[in-house]
């Protein structure tokens, strides 16, 4: 008898799950609706993060507007985070549909079901590692972050568009529909006292604006005290301002403290140069209120102070509009060195810079020399900075 009365209850579980009137196939259009954008602009601004940081050879970003990376990276940040709590409702809103029989009607439905596997696998992986990324949280990785982001991405937005031209006519005939309660059965008070479609939406809504809120602060400065997931917290870091990479960690400090220290700046020059600290701070010097934009979607604006790298070029006698490549102290790095295509190594904002906000570059801001230029990915704001070549 007990053994009855638990299966008695056990489907009868299993009965609210499938029959809940969230699990509506309006309710799924809407849902996957607000992922296909989300999912869209998080590829579009990837896309944009990957082609910056690796250059193909006929590419050329703009240097201005000098805070446009900072847009974009934000953006692409803000919509991954607020794609979780959406991702999570749709899977519950759909799973049902998983059990019905037969598992495939056609072949649209064929088609459908089998671009689930890369979809949801693959939002599941850039979501999770995209989060653990701009947490810093690398050990569940056991590979190259950047590298395995990008191409999972164009795998999932590749199912994304299958699953879009499979489901394009049910989800227009859906949203087209006068949306209607949607039926309660009469034994099932679990369901009748139950959020609405309305009220799941809005749950749902405000999920995302609150996990965006506790995670943008870093990069929207009015919400810095209540971002509490922000990966950076501004203010906190030497001379104030946060750091991913000390000069301990990238083992420089002995080298960027030699009292022997030399700019290079060499290539296709007719007047290669030598530069001791003293002479770099003898020439004419420029300041900038210049972003540093971070991958993980932090940044800070802050006063550079340092030489005009076009000046540098016309010094050495380089070609008109040459580009140049600028390398760390810090060799081993795969960001050891940075491009700067020709807008970038002539805009009169792109420096190697020798202080921050009126004082000497600190060894974790990359003292003796960084680069700092408008419109760049943090990451090729290369710190330690010994050569200067042309090209």
């Amino acid at each position: 008898m007990k053994v009855a009365r638990a299966a008695t209850v056990a489907g009868t579980e299993v009965h609210r799950r499938f029959t809940s009137p969230l699990h509506d196939d309006r309710l799924a259009a809407i849902l996957g609706l607000a992922l296909g954008v989300t999912f869209t602009t998080c590829f579009v601004t990837g896309l944009i993060s990957h082609t910056l940081q690796h250059p193909p050879s006929w590419f050329t970003w703009p240097s201005r507007p000098a805070g446009l990376f900072r847009i974009t990276q934000g953006v692409h940040v803000a919509t991954g985070v607020a794609s979780i709590p959406l991702l999570l409702a749709k899977l519950w809103v759909v799973y049902p549909k998983l059990f019905r029989w037969p598992p495939v009607a056609s072949v649209a439905h064929a088609v459908e079901r089998i671009s689930l596997i890369p979809l949801v696998g693959g939002a599941l992986f850039q979501l999770f590692t995209g989060t653990a990324n701009i947490a810093y949280w690398y050990r569940p990785m056991p590979f190259f972050f950047t590298v395995a982001h990008f191409w999972a991405a164009w795998i999932t937005i590749g199912a994304l568009i299958v699953h879009i031209g499979a489901k394009i006519t049910t989800t227009r005939a859906v949203l087209a529909r006068r949306a209607e309660p949607a039926p309660i059965a009469a034994d099932d008070p679990a369901a009748r006292d139950g959020l609405s479609r309305r009220g799941f939406l809005a749950t749902i809504g405000a999920a995302s604006g609150v996990l965006v809120v506790a995670t943008v602060g870093d990069t929207v400065r009015p919400l810095n005290r209540i971002s509490v997931l922000a990966p950076r917290r501004l203010g906190i870091g030497p001379q104030g301002r946060p750091v991913n990479r000390s000069a301990a960690a990238a083992g420089v400090l002995d080298s960027a403290r030699d009292p022997g220290y030399r700019l290079v700046v060499d290539g296709r020059v007719t007047r290669p140069l030598a530069l001791s600290l003293d002479e770099l701070r003898g020439m004419p010097q420029h300041e900038a209120i210049l972003p540093i934009a971070c991958v993980e979607g932090w940044s800070y604006s802050a006063r550079w102070c340092g030489i005009r790298v076009r000046d540098l070029l016309q010094l050495t006698g380089a070609r008109p509009l040459a580009h140049a490549r600028v390398e760390s102290l810090e060799s081993y790095s795969i960001y050891g060195s940075s491009p700067l295509n020709r807008l970038q190594a002539h805009d009169p904002d792109t420096l190697l810079a020798l202080e921050l906000d009126g004082n000497p570059l600190a060894p974790d801001h990359g003292y003796p020399l960084r680069l700092i230029g408008p419109n760049r990915p943090g990451v090729d704001q290369t710190k330690w900075v010994h050569r200067l070549v042309v090209l």
